[in-house]
């Protein structure tokens, strides 16, 4: 499969062949699903916590005595049934890291940018050079490639551009080694620089 480089203006550069080989249809769906799950469950901060009957503050006296009130017994005023109390069973504290393995990740990855490749959705550009780092230059930029949507800039060592998409809505910034599953599939169009999908591309060709 080859795709079409093109400038920053929109101006076709040439064409590149795709050296990692793209996942057939079938096959990876279940490696992407465990990803994305895995990578979603791991932005979790999982800090919610509850006290239980012998965190919260309190006195640990008898409310009253055990017999004779016409009340019922009740022996703390850390209670659970009590307004004030602990709480039994709440949350703690925890992790929600899922392991994935290696060849999954890299199964997951593969599939998914053949799935964008397949449908058009994937622009190389030969650089994705600003002269400045004003917000101006670089809409101007997305204008020239006619990108609608959500896009996501896949580029390495770009200060200008780094700072110039800072206040777009709409546009996120990634590196070719921080590139995952879940960012290929969140956008609506994936932009590379030549540069970054040569070392994507050497990421997958990695057994």
């Amino acid at each position: 499969m080859k795709l079409t480089i093109k400038d920053i203006k929109g101006n076709p550069q040439g064409e590149i062949e795709i050296s990692f080989p793209l996942v057939e249809d079938g096959r990876g769906t279940q490696a992407v699903h465990d990803v994305v799950v895995a990578y979603r469950a791991a932005q979790r901060l999982g800090t919610a916590c509850t006290k239980t009957m012998g965190e919260v503050a309190g006195s640990g006296k008898k409310p009253w005595r055990q017999k004779g009130t016409g009340r019922a017994r009740a022996g703390s005023f850390a209670s659970p049934l009590w307004r004030g109390g602990g709480v039994v069973f709440g949350p703690k504290p925890r992790d929600y890291t899922k392991k994935v393995s290696r060849t999954t990740r890299q199964l997951a990855l593969r599939k998914a940018l053949s799935e964008r490749l397949k449908a058009g959705d994937v622009v190389v550009v030969s650089e994705f050079t600003l002269a400045s780092s004003k917000t101006k230059e670089f809409v101007t930029a997305l204008d020239s490639l006619h990108l609608d949507g959500t896009t996501l800039i896949v580029a390495d060592g770009e200060k200008n551009l780094e700072l110039a998409c800072r206040n777009v809505a709409n546009v996120e910034l990634t590196t070719s080694d921080r590139l995952n599953t879940y960012d290929v599939l969140r956008s609506d169009k994936l932009v590379f620089t030549r540069g970054a999908f040569a070392k994507v591309e050497a990421r997958l060709n990695k057994d």
